[in-house]
């Protein structure tokens, strides 16, 4: 009896160790299976993302481009109206000096020429003050309107 007891044994060991190999096989195929699955979905998650970063980016350069195209023929415009009023400024000095020479030059009393003069002087001053005022108030506006335009689209975290 002994030795059916032994041979018993061993079938029902080989029996438990073949179901447990190939229990074993089947879940390797099974999970296998969806790690692949999970492999591919994260695969595909990846380049998507990866696609609407490279969408954003161009997006925001494209943005950022355009307000600086902006911003260049904003900063041409105003140099011609610096150089123009720099001509008009200049016409007028003319014209104040002329005044000034003829009053100088006149039948008029010397007071009335030395006020001219003064006159003429003193808007000459004012004139190249403001049109440097001008320029620089102008270049900040450009500068700041360039800087909103750019980044206007951004959020702060």
């Amino acid at each position: 009896m002994a030795p059916l007891l032994i041979t018993h044994t061993a079938a029902a060991v080989l029996g438990a160790a073949l179901a447990a190999t190939a229990a074993w096989q089947v879940q390797d195929w099974r999970l296998g299976g969806q790690i692949t699955s999970l492999q591919a979905t994260h695969a595909t998650e990846r380049a998507r993302a990866s696609q609407a970063a490279w969408a954003a980016e161009r997006a925001t350069s494209i943005k950022y481009q355009g307000a600086l195209n902006v911003a260049r023929t904003r900063e041409a415009a105003l140099q011609r109206d610096t150089a123009r009023a720099r001509a008009e400024s200049d016409s007028l000095r003319e014209q104040a000096a002329d005044a000034a020479r003829r009053i100088a030059h006149g039948a008029a009393p010397a007071a009335v020429a030395e006020y001219a003069t003064a006159v003429g002087e003193l808007f000459a001053d004012c004139s190249r003050s403001y049109q440097s005022l001008a320029r620089q108030a102008d270049g900040h506006a450009a500068d700041a309107r360039a800087l909103r335009d750019a980044w206007s689209g951004m959020t702060t975290p």
